[in-house]
């Protein structure tokens, strides 16, 4: 049995930003995965990648607002902020070689759909006019901004 399930109570509605959220907890299983192994080279390998991917989905997220003139883009931003600071101190506790991948996956459990169901989806209204335009340049800064963010 799989940490975390996706459920449709997550989904925001915009397909781009669910398939991310997808990935994440697809990540947050194999973290569990690999710490079930007690590989802890697996396990950290499979850490950074969560983290990383993290990072650059909040980067992505945040574009997205910001494109779509999203009025509480800051407040957003620093829940994000907030967040990465804890995420931060756990990453600094594994370098010093501490296992933290369980507190992790507590952390990111529990404040993922927290944050899905809050306060991602007080952006979806504005954001889901980006994303359905059928404007031209619209749809390019889309196409290039998921390439530079995720390839």
């Amino acid at each position: 049995m799989a940490y975390m399930e996706w459920a449709h109570d997550l989904e925001c509605g915009i397909p781009i930003i669910d398939t991310q959220h997808k990935r994440i907890i697809d990540f947050i299983n194999e973290l569990d995965d690999a710490c079930r192994t007690g590989n802890n080279e697996e396990t950290d390998h499979v850490m950074e990648g969560l983290l990383n991917y993290t990072v650059t989905h909040f980067e992505f997220e945040e574009a997205l607002q910001e494109k779509a003139g999203y009025p509480y883009l800051k407040a957003h931003r620093r829940i994000h902020e907030i967040f990465m600071k804890k995420v931060a101190e756990i990453r600094g506790r594994a370098n010093q070689g501490e296992n933290v991948a369980p507190l992790l996956l507590n952390l990111l459990q529990g404040w993922l759909a927290s944050h899905i169901k809050g306060e991602d989806r007080d952006y979806v209204e504005s954001v889901q006019a980006i994303v359905n335009s059928d404007d031209k340049e619209v749809s390019s800064w889309l196409s290039n901004s998921l390439k530079k963010f995720f390839n």
